[in-house]
């Protein structure tokens, strides 16, 4: 019998059965890039990640409706205390409309991960078209007496909250050390108290993304765009949330403490955190100068890479790490992963190509029937393990070995039979393909190819094999290209 699902949630620390709210239906938010800038490998492997999950759930029946969000309303840094509009200064230095620089990354966002092969989310809601509903939540906790007004801003009362809830106990944060370990920001002289976070904050005269409120002209704090857009699309308490690591504190804790505020119940079931990526055994960041964009690893222009690195070699290389494990770049593992990923792929192209067949006089081997069988379990007992993609990967390389023993005849289809061995292929393939999102990357050059073709042309007209010269042009034909004789040599064109 296998092993049900097993989620490990970091609200509680431990590993729980999953047990959706309203089975079979599931909900799940992943929070969303801010769309100032060019997504980067941190992103990429939590959405990754999050597709993973997505998919699997819905490889075992489950109706999953995924929201992931879109930040493109211009907050500041740093809890919306201090710092800058990065939406606004980007529109500012480019002479563009801020919805623009909105436009523009989201855009870039979406090809990034149209390489790495992710699913749309069921749902891509945007801050910006949630102003009224942050604007309602902002007011109910006024009403609960768990916010306040200072200066047309309003803040979220953490030790009122802290009063009949726990504030904290996301990120394991005690709120003393919180108080203690406050650095002084800008606009911390609002508030009643410095861990007391933004709400809504009133828009000085340089802020361009701004909206009218009951309070002013304003604009919503980071922590209330998931808040309201969770609870519109799947209800007050939902299954799985979902982030990088840095978002446990304060995003997410923010996030768990509205919510409680407004509805009295907590928002999220399963929460559940990706972690951060290593280059070398070094945190991954700009100021190293050792954090690559997706696009640099596809071209190989970084002085840290040897070489460029296809979308799918890299998400392989992603999926050889379990999601809440660091996860270290270098040249080494990333050849290594693009072996691996080949391997696979080449494995998957011999099983598709292969349809059972009887053999007179072969018998079942139960023995090795079981091996196979075994070895299909231990695929959904892996990722039933908290989705370990790296056990998976490695119990898909342990069928590959079977896979790769029958076009050498050492083993024979009749020795598994036919359910075992449509039980195989089905695994391997849907694993593979629908499971992890991998898939064939087609990187022949068409025209290298055209060229060794047209030399063997070339080679039959010179040996005046004529039966050979008419095949190559027929079949050249049938792909839509045409051989032309010149004067100057052989040349060809795209058939008419």
């Amino acid at each position: 019998m296998l092993n049900p699902l097993r989620i490990q949630n970091s609200l509680t620390g431990k590993k729980e059965l999953f047990e959706p709210i309203n089975a079979p239906f599931v909900g799940m938010y992943v929070c969303g890039p801010t769309v100032y800038s060019d997504v980067h490998l941190g992103n990429v492997r939590t959405f990754v990640s999050f597709d993973v999950i997505y998919r699997y759930l819905m490889h075992l029946g489950y109706k999953v409706r995924y929201v992931r969000n879109i930040t493109d309303v211009g907050h500041l840094i740093d809890d919306a205390d201090e710092g800058e509009d990065k939406i606004g200064k980007k529109a500012k230095l480019e002479n563009l409309e801020p919805m623009e620089i909105v436009q523009k990354y989201t855009e870039d966002f979406h090809r990034v991960m149209d390489q790495f092969n992710a699913l749309p989310p069921s749902i891509e809601p945007t801050a910006t078209g949630h102003i009224l509903e942050q604007i309602e939540m902002v007011e109910t906790l006024l009403e609960n007496g768990l916010a306040y007004e200072s200066n047309g801003s309003i803040y979220f009362n953490v030790k009122e909250y802290q009063k009949n809830h726990h504030y904290g106990k996301l990120s394991g944060r005690k709120i003393e050390e919180l108080i203690s370990n406050t650095r002084e920001l800008d606009g911390q002289d609002e508030k009643s108290d410095n861990v007391d976070f933004a709400l809504w904050k009133k828009a000085s005269d340089g802020h361009i993304m701004r909206w009218p409120s009951p309070w002013g002209m304003g604009f919503p704090g980071w922590h209330l765009e998931c808040t309201v857009m969770g609870t519109k699309y799947l209800g007050k308490t939902f299954d799985i949330h979902g982030g990088g690591m840095d978002l446990k504190f304060p995003h997410h804790e923010c996030e768990l403490a509205q919510s409680v505020g407004a509805h009295e119940q907590d928002p999220v079931k399963y929460w559940i955190h990706t972690n951060m990526l290593t280059v070398n055994g070094q945190k991954m960041s700009k100021s190293l100068g050792n954090s690559f964009l997706p696009r640099q690893l596809f071209t190989g222009d970084h002085d840290l890479l040897d070489r460029a690195y296809s979308p799918m070699t890299v998400k392989f290389f992603m999926l050889q790490s379990h999601y809440a494990s660091t996860l270290d770049f270098s040249n080494d593992a990333l050849q290594a992963a693009q072996k691996g990923y080949k391997k696979l792929m080449n494995g998957l192209r011999i099983i598709k190509n292969i349809e059972y067949t009887t053999e007179k006089g072969v018998e079942i081997n139960e023995k090795i029937a079981g091996q196979i069988n075994q070895l299909c379990d231990n695929c959904y007992r892996a990722m039933n393990d908290d989705f370990n993609t790296a056990l998976t990967i490695g119990h898909l390389f342990n069928l590959l070995k079977k896979i790769n023993s029958i076009p050498t005849q050492n083993l024979k289809l009749a020795e598994i039979g036919e359910e075992t061995f449509n039980r195989m292929k089905a695994t391997f393939c849907s694993f593979i393909t629908d499971v992890l999102g991998l898939k064939e990357e087609n990187n022949l050059n068409s025209e290298g190819l055209l060229e060794v073709l047209i030399s063997f042309y070339k080679k039959a007209k010179e040996a005046k094999d004529y039966e050979k010269v008419d095949e190559i042009r027929n079949q050249l034909k049938e792909q839509g290209v045409v051989l032309k004789d010149m004067k100057t040599g052989i040349d060809w064109a795209y058939e008419e």
